[in-house]
């Protein structure tokens, strides 16, 4: 069985990723806390506690595990909780030492990236995408520490692909939603098209996140490679391009939106992984589905 070691591994989503490769992989799930000795560790799981930002520690875990693959999921997530330096020095010092370490080593690695690299979502004025839906080729143009810190690590992983010859696959997932608790169902029922217009009213389920990447590490990419993770349409129940329109009084002159279709193609996903998202909010927003327990 193949090692993976999962940072981020108690957040939020990385929760969610543990479990799925668990079920596959022995996982080395790695935060900053440890959950405590007197845990008892599911079956194929493991837990280490480092910090990130420092490279000594990073090293020093990636070779004790020796791990086949490496899952960088750690960050912090939001330009709007920390002081933008924190945020920025934070997530780009972590992926560096990751992604360096983990190509060193020889390890395949998957990591997030954001939607956010686009800088649409902190953007002061929401600028209209150049093209509809967004493909991975839309330039970049973040105003905020997060989606900079993040367009920044996509040249870490582009150039430890190059340097080391790496397989290394940066993820850009939309907003995450969680089983039963689908926060972008509020913006719908508000009517302020504006609460989610700084990504087109796009979302992803969080198990879907998780399915593709472990899609990614059953097909490991040549190189560097980006892909959206999004579901098929937007949250709104209305026709997407509708929406674009109401909001911004137009259209991009490129636009090919279908109904409710969502802004962020995962068609590149699909080509590459054969993945594509499973669930949407009509079904997910109101399900009961157990959190992922990590030990017994």
């Amino acid at each position: 069985m193949e090692t993976v070691i999962v940072t981020g591994a108690l957040g939020r989503s990385g929760r969610w990723i543990t479990d799925r490769l668990a079920a596959d992989y022995e996982v080395v799930a790695v935060d900053l806390d440890h959950p405590g000795f007197e845990v008892d560790a599911r079956e194929n799981l493991d837990f280490r506690a480092a910090d990130l930002t420092n490279m000594g520690e990073v090293v020093d875990l990636v070779a004790e595990f020796d791990p086949d693959a490496v899952v960088h999921w750690a960050a912090i997530p939001s330009p709007t909780r920390h002081a933008g330096s924190r945020v920025f020095e934070t997530n780009v010092e972590s992926t560096y030492n990751v992604l360096v370490a983990s190509a060193r080593s020889d390890a395949r690695i998957v990591w997030a990236s954001s939607e956010s690299a686009y800088g649409f979502a902190f953007a002061e004025e929401t600028p209209l995408p150049d093209f509809l839906p967004i493909t991975e080729d839309h330039p970049l143009r973040p105003e905020d520490p997060y989606g900079t810190a993040k367009v920044a690590g996509e040249e870490v992983s582009k150039m430890v692909a190059r340097k080391h010859d790496a397989s290394t696959c940066a993820i850009r997932p939309s907003w995450i939603q969680y089983p039963g608790e689908y926060n972008c169902r509020d913006i719908a029922e508000s009517g302020d098209l504006a609460g989610g217009a700084g990504n087109c009213w796009s979302y992803v389920d969080v198990r879907d996140v998780a399915g593709l990447v472990a899609a990614v590490l059953e097909h490991p990419v040549d190189g560097h490679e980006a892909v959206h993770a999004a579901a098929a349409e937007t949250y709104l129940g209305r026709p997407t391009a509708d929406a674009v329109e109401a909001f911004w009084g137009e259209l991009p002159d490129d636009c090919t939106l279908d109904g409710e279709e969502s802004a962020l193609s995962t068609a590149k996903a699909a080509a590459l992984f054969d993945w594509e998202p499973e669930y949407s909010w009509r079904d997910a927003a109101d399900a009961e589905v157990s959190e992922p327990t990590l030990w017994n």
